[in-house]
C-alpha cells in the first residue's frame, strides 16, 4: 500500500454495512467517497454520523447508480471500490421486478464498466448474497429441537459451501444472481481485481432494519416498542448471524488480499457456531428485557430457505479471518445501541451519540 491517502468508492456508503465500512476505512486515514441515493430510512443519519465523526474525510456523493456522469467521475478518484448500492427486499423484487433489475443487476453493469474503462487497475469487493443458492429445496430437511436442519451430517456439520450450484429463485436472487455473474465474469473476461462475498445474515449497530430486511435489528425494534413480531412460516428457520465488525474484517481483507482472490466467490456468514433459529434470537431478546414478546405468524414468504449457514472454511482460510463475534453478545449489543440511537432521538441530532460497548458476557 502507498503512503499517500487512498480514496476509497463505496456504494451504498451511506446503508448499514458501508457506513460501518466507511467509518472503519475513515479511521485508518482514507478518503471516502459515499456514493448514496439516499432512498432508505435512517440512511440520511448515517452520513450525517459520519461527517460528524470524520469531517472532509468523507465525501457524499448524493446520486443513482444511473447517473452515468456522476458515477464515472466517482470511480475516477478511486484506488478501490465496495459495492453495496442495491435493492436489497425479496418482496419489493415481487411488487417491482423492472425496478429491481434496474437497481442490481443494471447498475452492477453500469460500474463494471467505469472500473474497466479507468486506465488503472481498481479492486473491487462485491456484496452478494446466499440467495444465489435457491431456497435449497432439494437438500434433505428435519426439523429437531434446534430448529430446521439438513439430514446430511456433513452439510449439517459445516454449512453450504461455494460449490452449492447456483439456483436463483425470486426476482431478487435471479438480480443479484446475474450482479453476482457479472463481476466474477469481468474479472475473467477483463481481468478486473474483483471478488464477491455472498453474506448470510448480517446484523450491527447502524441497521435499521425493517419486516423485509434486516431481521435481526427488525425483532429488536419491535421488542423495544413492545410491538408484536410477526413470524413468516413456522418460525423454526435456522440462519448463521454475523456481526457488521466481523463482516467490515472480511471486506476489508479482501481488498488488501485482492491478487490472492481476485476471481473468486466466498460464502460470509456466521458458521455453524452462529447458527441459530428465529425463535431463540427472539427469547434471547425477551431474557434481556426481562418481558415477553407477542408473536405472530403469517404464511411463508417466497423463496424463503428453512435452513441457511455459511461454510466459512474457505474464506476464512483464503483471508485468515479471526473468530467471530458470538451471537447471543453481538445481539445484545446491538440492543443497547438501538435502545441509545432510539433515546438520542434522530430529529434532535443525537444519531452520533451511540457508540460500540462491550459485548454482554
Amino acid at each position: 500500500m502507498s503512503n499517500r491517502q487512498q480514496t476509497i468508492l463505496i456504494t451504498g456508503g451511506a446503508g448499514f454495512i458501508g457506513s460501518n465500512l466507511a467509518d472503519r476505512l475513515a479511521r485508518e486515514g482514507c478518503r471516502v467517497i459515499v456514493f448514496d441515493k439516499l432512498a432508505r430510512k435512517g440512511v440520511e443519519d448515517n452520513l450525517r454520523w459520519l461527517q460528524q465523526r470524520h469531517g472532509q474525510a468523507i465525501v457524499p456523493v448524493v446520486a443513482d447508480l444511473s447517473d452515468r456522469d456522476t458515477l464515472w467521475d466517482a470511480v475516477s478518484q478511486a484506488d478501490a471500490a465496495f459495492h453495496f448500492a442495491a435493492q436489497v427486499a425479496v418482496t419489493t423484487s415481487m411488487i417491482d421486478p423492472r425496478e429491481d433489475f434496474r437497481v442490481n443487476a443494471q447498475g452492477t453493469l453500469e460500474l463494471l464498466e467505469a472500473l474497466r474503462a479507468q486506465p488503472r487497475e481498481i479492486p473491487l469487493v462485491f456484496a452478494s448474497t446466499n440467495k444465489v443458492y435457491g431456497d435449497l429445496g432439494d437438500i434433505g430437511m428435519a426439523l429437531g429441537q434446534h430448529g430446521h436442519g439438513p439430514t446430511d451430517p456433513d452439510l449439517a456439520a459445516n454449512g453450504v459451501s461455494e460449490a452449492r450450484p447456483l439456483d436463483f429463485h425470486t426476482p431478487y436472487g435471479c438480480s443479484k444472481g446475474a450482479a453476482d455473474q457479472y463481476v466474477l465474469d469481468y474479472a475473467r473476461s477483463f481481468g478486473l481485481p474483483a471478488a464477491v462475498l455472498r453474506m448470510s445474515c448480517i446484523y450491527g449497530h447502524r441497521q435499521m432494519g425493517t419486516e423485509d430486511q434486516g431481521w435481526v435489528a427488525h425483532f429488536a425494534i419491535r421488542a423495544l416498542e413492545d410491538e408484536p413480531i410477526t413470524l413468516y412460516g413456522d418460525g423454526e428457520q435456522v440462519r448463521d448471524l454475523l456481526d457488521v465488525d466481523d463482516a467490515v474484517a472480511a471486506y476489508l481483507a479482501a481488498w488488501r488480499n485482492i491478487d490472492a482472490v481476485r476471481g473468486n466467490a466466498f460464502n460470509l456468514g456466521g458458521g455453524p457456531r452462529n447458527a441459530v433459529r428465529l425463535r431463540d434470537v427472539i427469547l434471547h431478546l425477551e431474557a434481556m428485557l426481562g418481558r415477553s414478546v407477542t408473536v405472530r405468524h403469517a404464511d411463508w414468504r417466497p423463496g424463503d430457505q428453512r435452513w441457511f449457514v455459511a461454510d466459512t472454511r474457505a474464506i476464512d482460510s483464503a483471508l485468515d479471518l479471526p473468530e467471530k463475534t458470538a451471537w447471543r453478545d453481538g445481539v445484545a449489543s446491538l440492543l443497547r445501541w438501538l435502545s441509545d440511537y432510539r433515546s438520542a432521538g434522530t430529529s434532535r441530532g443525537g444519531v452520533g451519540a451511540p457508540q460500540r460497548q462491550a459485548a454482554a458476557s
